[in-house]
């Protein structure tokens, strides 16, 4: 019997579907259940595994500094037009701003229709603010947090892990290669793009606990505020959460009309991403794996080095629309019906100081006492009935957060034509393996494919992923 030549192929070869309980999605979907069943009903253990959840955030945050910046040199000297880069830049603060807005004025729609707060009638004689200043950091001013994304010390940036002063120095690096020219810094080039290589072979290594540190994570905060804490909350939490789905529909249609990505399946694409920002109540912990995801579903290095950082500190539409919905139930809560121009002044109040508070402990407790001050809605120790509810509110903040975040770099993209929607169909269809996600593609065009800059031959190709970081053997044939 003639064999046919396909059937001569090492079994080793073909694909093999990997089984079930290795995927990360399924990991961390168990570590996130086990966690709330401990904490529910071992609330003594459950509240000590918060250096679980610790440990891992302080994992990935060991790598995102020195991420951001080789990803932003990388992607600045692979546009190689330092107007454009800083065009792009206008239109992320200019989309940031509108987005934030809409967010904010959708939680006090979303706040007076539910009115959470009304019926509560609490007297302001039995409330104690100690609470509040020791969850809370300290306030900076709008000078002060502008002065501050400037670093003092490139060193000490780093230092600190401040990612704004980070990217500011990022951004002004790769505009200095652009300027002195790539062929003079090809060399330097090179060294970067191998050390971004080891920083994704590091943040590989770091993945493989994820489900851990969701365990904990989730472990403490059932355990430390209790699950009863949703009764107590109820109509402010419904009203959050309800805001959230539909604040979530419109970036689908943003997300569509502006971009004509298909946003349910990049939610799908990036399931693992999401499951652990909610797991571990934190979107710096995904940081990296998200920005990859990003370039390969065909958004620009460059867009996605400059967007995604900066929206972590000034596109926060999750911690916006929670602001609104907290500021008006507090409002209720001392029985005060505040009027249109009222909910104005709010609104220009908690704009700004929600820009102010990034990075600052206890931020939106913060955002809220300067509004109630500025104000005078209510006594500022109010803000102190959050306390029990705030934790709760973490996983519909961080779903919103990201997801907005995501949103932000595909319109950005294809709004100043770095957007590559084959790439993105290809990345969606699976296509893309986890190592192949590895290499950040660079700089694109709508109609041209993502092209990386070979490590081995120095030319552009359309090599996969995998073979340019593979080892000297796996190097493409030209």
């Amino acid at each position: 019997m003639k064999i046919n030549s396909a059937d001569n192929l090492d079994v080793a070869e073909l694909p093999r579907k990997k089984p079930f309980y290795t995927s990360l999605f399924f990991q961390l979907g168990v570590a996130i259940v086990a966690g709330v069943l401990i904490g529910h009903f071992l609330p003594n253990i459950g509240s000590q595994l918060r250096p679980l959840g610790d440990g891992f955030i302080m994992l990935i945050k060991m790598i995102i500094a020195p991420l951001i910046f080789l990803v932003i040199v990388t992607g600045i000297s692979a546009v190689g037009d330092v107007k454009a880069v800083g065009r792009l830049g206008v239109k992320a603060l200019l989309y940031f701003t509108c987005a934030t807005l809409f967010a904010l004025v959708f939680g006090l729609m979303i706040g007076n229709l539910v009115q959470p707060g009304a019926g509560l009638n609490i007297d302001p004689s039995t409330l104690d603010g100690t609470a509040v200043q020791e969850k809370t950091g300290e306030a900076k001013s709008a000078s002060e947090f502008i002065l501050g994304i400037i670093p003092v010390s490139v060193f000490g940036a780093f230092a600190d892990n401040n990612l704004l002063q980070v990217l500011f120095f990022s951004v002004f690096f790769g505009a200095a290669i652009v300027v002195v020219g790539k062929d003079r810094c090809a060399p330097l080039i090179g060294i970067f793009d191998n050390v971004l290589e080891l920083i994704f072979k590091i943040m590989s290594w770091v993945m493989r606990v994820a489900p851990l540190g969701a365990f904990g994570a989730m472990g403490f905060i059932i355990g430390q505020y209790g699950i009863e804490t949703l009764g107590t909350y109820a109509k402010l939490i419904l009203a959050c959460y309800a805001a959230a789905l539909l604040f979530i529909g419109i970036l689908f249609i943003v997300a569509w009309a502006f971009a004509r990505v298909p946003l349910w399946q990049f939610i799908k694409y990036t399931r693992e991403e999401f499951l652990l920002a909610l797991g571990t109540a934190s979107t710096e912990s995904v940081m990296p794996r998200i920005m990859t995801k990003l370039n390969n579903a065909g958004c620009s290095r460059a867009t996605t080095g400059l967007v995604v950082p900066t929206g972590y500190s000034f596109n926060l539409d999750g911690a916006a629309i929670y602001l609104s919905i907290s500021l008006l139930f507090l409002a209720q809560a001392f029985g005060h019906d505040l009027s249109f121009g009222q909910q104005l002044a709010a609104l220009g109040v908690l704009l700004l100081t929600s820009k102010g508070m990034a990075g600052v402990p206890g931020s939106s407790f913060l955002a809220l006492s300067a509004t109630a001050a500025a104000l005078g809605i209510f006594p500022v120790a109010g803000v102190a009935l959050l306390l029990g509810a705030d934790r709760i509110m973490d996983s519909m903040r961080v779903a919103v957060n990201l997801l907005g975040n995501c949103v932000a770099t595909f319109v950005v993209a294809k709004w100043e034509g770095q957007f590559d929607r084959e790439t993105m169909k290809r990345a969606f269809a699976g296509e893309n393996t986890l190592e192949e996600e590895t290499s950040l593609p660079v700089e694109t065009g709508e109609d041209e494919p993502a092209k990386a800059t070979c490590s081995h031959c120095g030319t552009k190709a359309s090599h996969s992923a995998g073979s340019i970081l593979g080892s000297p053997a796996a190097a493409p044939q030209h």
